[in-house]
């Protein structure tokens, strides 16, 4: 409650009273003046004042966007307007817009490697070779291969699924996962981009629309690479529509 309306904190009635009568007064001057249509002051400010902490969602500025719809699912290469999707630096007003992987088809490779290691024991169990070892030591050696196996599966599994590239409204991250006690973070603001390029030469890229993402940046890093990314005409556009809308709230005075 305001001071004036606080009799314990006042030292003697005449003070309160007199400050009672002060915001009376003010009260009443305000009713006269809203009778008589004294009042264009407020609204003329309401209506020019721009609202400079008003921040558009990115549909209301990006076209490509616009037609994209909120994704659900983690697994995937091409993730826009990622739900329930964070990272450690990220802000409170924040938003991911893209969050990409490398296209599926690039991992066709260690997949094919761990499905043909997989079978070797199937094709060796019954040569001559191996015939006088043990059986409890082929058990073994074959478990132990296994082992191998699974780690070499899930180790490339994790490096393709947490090395990921992530468009906000603010900002351009890369984050290249080295190992699982060790990664790298690098970011750009969305002002600071120079130019953005993408390469998408060769058979494979063109049937199965993937290529690399190159963005001049004025920033400490100065190239970032998205590489073999789906859709990259699409994330070429975003990143147009990013900073024509960075100048839009420049020219406006709107807060980024």
């Amino acid at each position: 409650m305001p001071e004036v309306f606080s009799s314990s904190q006042a030292p003697s009635d005449s003070p309160t009273l007199d400050a009672t009568k002060e915001v009376l007064r003010g009260l009443r001057k305000k009713r006269v003046h809203r009778r008589q249509g004294h009042n264009p002051v407020q609204v003329a400010a309401s209506q020019k004042m721009p609202d400079r902490h008003h921040k558009r969602k990115v549909d209301e500025y990006s076209e490509v966007m616009s037609r994209e719809k909120y994704s659900s699912n983690p697994v995937t290469a091409f993730l826009t307007k990622p739900l329930k999707t964070f990272f450690a630096s990220q802000s409170r007003e924040e938003e991911i817009i893209l969050l990409l992987r490398k296209h599926p088809i690039t991992q066709i490779r260690w997949v094919l490697t761990t499905l043909v290691l997989a079978v070797l024991p199937i094709l060796f169990i019954n040569v001559e070779l191996f015939s006088f070892f043990p059986g409890n030591y082929m058990f073994a050696a074959r478990v132990g291969w296994y082992l191998l196996l699974l780690g070499f599966s899930i180790e490339s599994f994790l490096s393709w699924f947490f090395n990921v590239y992530i468009i906000t409204d603010e900002r351009i991250v890369d984050v290249d996962f080295l190992s699982l006690i060790y990664r790298s973070i690098s970011s750009a603001k969305i002002d600071n981009i120079e130019d953005v390029s993408a390469e998408t030469s060769g058979a494979l890229r063109s049937v199965f629309d993937f290529g690399t993402v190159r963005v001049q940046t004025a920033a400490e890093k100065t190239e970032f690479e998205f590489e073999d990314v789906p859709q990259p005409n699409k994330v070429i556009a975003l990143i147009n529509d990013l900073l024509l809308e960075e100048e839009r709230e420049k020219v406006e005075g709107r807060v980024s």
